[in-house]
């Protein structure tokens, strides 16, 4: 789980905005978790005793991006290369905190269809646009540490958008950037 964020567009950090009572950050983990896909890896930026405290309970292993400030790519590689100190998995799945109406149904679909046919990525589909939650097979990730600057994994769903399995999911064009995006949740 991506998570290292500086919130800039937001008034403090979006990890710690609620959702139904709950924080985004706690939301997202425990959804991970329930998921029961492997372990579940949560990359953070410096200094988040906050965010830490709030998942302390949680089955989670932290890693800590010390690189955040320049952007989601080192998130991507801090978790895959957390995820891949044990030895290389099949396949890495990446979401992040600021999507509250991710399920562990979702997820386990993810996993599920690319169980069933291998594909290089199964990703989320909704408003127009595929992205995260989203799986890369592990001939990807070479591709995903290669990535650079304040990109997401955007560029490799590009770059293999004939090959990728899309679920759709509509609810996850609700995505917490903005004070405006902040507003919707209730």
């Amino acid at each position: 789980m991506l998570a290292a964020g500086a919130s800039r567009r937001l008034p403090g950090p979006k990890q710690l905005l609620r959702y139904k009572g709950v924080m985004l950050i706690r939301r997202a983990a425990q959804t991970a978790v329930e998921a029961a896909c492997g372990p579940v890896i949560l990359v953070l930026g410096a200094g988040a005793e906050q965010i830490r405290a709030e998942v302390a309970d949680l089955d989670v292993r932290i890693v800590e991006n010390r690189q955040a400030a320049k952007g989601l790519s080192t998130s991507v590689r801090a978790g895959l290369d957390a995820l891949c100190e044990p030895g290389e998995p099949e396949a890495v799945l990446f979401m992040t905190c600021d999507q509250p109406l991710v399920t562990a149904e979702i997820l386990r679909n993810i996993v599920a269809a690319f169980a069933a046919t291998r594909p290089p990525v199964v990703a989320c589909e909704y408003a127009g646009t595929v992205g995260v939650p989203a799986l890369f097979d592990r001939t990807l990730f070479g591709e995903l540490r290669a990535l650079e600057g304040d990109r997401g994994a955007r560029p490799v769903l590009q770059r293999h958008a004939s090959e990728t399995v899309r679920m759709p999911f509509e609810p996850g064009s609700l995505d917490i950037d903005t004070p405006e995006d902040a507003g919707r949740l209730s």
